[in-house]
């Protein structure tokens, strides 16, 4: 069985538990875009683990954790990552495996991300500045420089070479001091000593165990609506998020009938950085929530913005992802509220929007149309079973669920592994 776990909003919905909760009934764990600018949070007891290039699996001794093709790989940031969990006694050596066919992080990436924020004002997209965006448009341009290419030294340097010339005219012009690729060289190569052992040829790994009938979990970073082509363009991240990436990202083909998605849905949205959020609360609500919530970026520490969950969006994600259930997280932030909102759709120039627009200045003049729920006075991170949860939070999973034809499976209503209620 091969399971996809996609987020529903714009990130933070909570993947990284919920992948290392079903990372225990699979043999591999697959990341197929994105990179470190993407950070999964996992509690483990007492103890927290912040993963950014690393599959959540990797918590669960047995599990194969695969870096897929798709990621964009800085080997600094994976050696902090690597060393940091070994010295939380986390087994490591034989458990992660990098595609050599994944493009590298490089500082003049980083340069670059900053100087485009700086460029852009106040249209600034609010990226994390470490250097995802340009390295995408590098692959795109194909003058990337991939893994396997460190193990090649001639072509290395050569490749090095002629991407620093570029950059380094542009810094010149903006009078920025220019890299030195001798430095970066000598740094990249102490880097590859490291990373060697862990690096192959993912793409044949994960199709023979496609063919050995073995269990992936494939874990998406960001959110659907974040993705490249379909999220709130040009706000979004700089790969596809969605189901659209996984193919391209891993080479495992979409036409797998084994494919099962489950759609991460927290119980009320955020998002990180800029762009149009119609939910949104800027007051009182907004920071209850964010509070609650503990809303603060695993990667930057940013606070995240804050809203009434957004069906419009969720039903959109649905359909992009072809979701077979889903699983909504963080429904315990919502207790002792006297009364919650959902977006059920949006006005937009006197007329009812019920689908997600495709244009962004469209979007921007949208304002959600609620319905309102009673709310529940009680604490229910301790509950167990579905049929003991207080009868409004039955009645508000009940409304979601009608609203989007899709059943609520799974709901987690607390951080730790072990608070996760299913549904049967």
């Amino acid at each position: 069985m091969i399971k996809f776990v996609v987020g529903l909003q714009w990130g933070d919905e909570g993947k990284g538990k919920l992948v290392d909760y079903l990372s225990a009934l699979s043999d591999f764990v697959v990341r197929y875009q994105g990179g470190g600018n993407a950070g999964h949070t996992v509690i483990k007891g007492s103890k927290k683990f912040v993963l950014h290039l690393v599959p959540s699996g990797i918590l669960h001794g047995g599990v194969k954790c695969v870096i897929g093709n798709g990621v964009v790989f800085d080997p600094g940031q994976f050696i902090k990552e690597v060393k940091g969990l070994k010295s939380r006694h986390v087994k490591i050596d034989g458990n992660i495996f990098i595609s050599g066919q994944a493009h590298l992080v490089m500082p003049y990436h980083k340069v670059m991300d900053q100087l485009s924020e700086l460029q852009l004002g106040k249209r600034k997209i609010g990226t994390t500045g470490l250097g995802i965006g340009p390295l995408y448009s590098d692959k795109y341009a194909r003058t990337g420089i991939r893994v396997n290419d460190l193990f090649n030294k001639p072509l290395f340097y050569q490749r090095l070479k002629e991407n620093l010339n570029l950059k380094n005219k542009l810094f010149q012009a903006m009078k920025i001091k220019p890299l030195s690729s001798s430095k970066i060289y000598s740094e990249y190569l102490a880097y590859t000593r490291f990373i060697r052992p862990f690096v192959t040829d993912t793409r044949r790994l994960l199709i023979d165990a496609i063919k050995s009938n073995r269990n992936i979990l494939i874990e998406g970073a960001q959110g659907t609506m974040l993705d490249i082509d379909f999220g709130t363009y040009p706000f979004v991240t700089s790969s596809n998020s969605s189901l659209a990436g996984v193919s391209s990202g891993t080479g495992i083909p979409l036409a797998n009938k084994r494919i099962e998605t489950i759609g991460i849905l927290k119980a009320y949205t955020t998002r990180v950085g800029e762009g149009p959020f119609p939910a949104e609360n800027t007051g009182t609500l907004g920071e209850v929530l964010r509070t609650l919530g503990g809303e603060f970026g695993a990667t930057t520490g940013r606070p995240r913005r804050c809203g009434w969950l957004d069906l419009v969006v969720a039903r959109t994600a649905i359909e992009l992802n072809a979701v077979s259930y889903i699983a909504m997280t963080k429904l315990d932030v919502l207790s002792h509220l006297a009364f919650l909102k959902i977006a059920v759709g949006y006005k937009y120039k006197n007329k009812l929007l019920t689908h997600f627009p495709a244009d962004i200045s469209v979007l921007e003049q949208c304002q959600p149309v609620y319905e309102t729920l009673p709310g529940w006075p009680e604490d229910i991170s301790a509950i167990k079973k579905y049929r003991d949860l207080p009868e409004n939070a039955r009645k508000y999973l009940a409304f979601i669920e009608k609203k989007l034809g899709v059943p609520i499976k799974m709901v987690s209503v607390g951080a730790e592994e072990k608070q996760i209620i299913h549904k049967m």
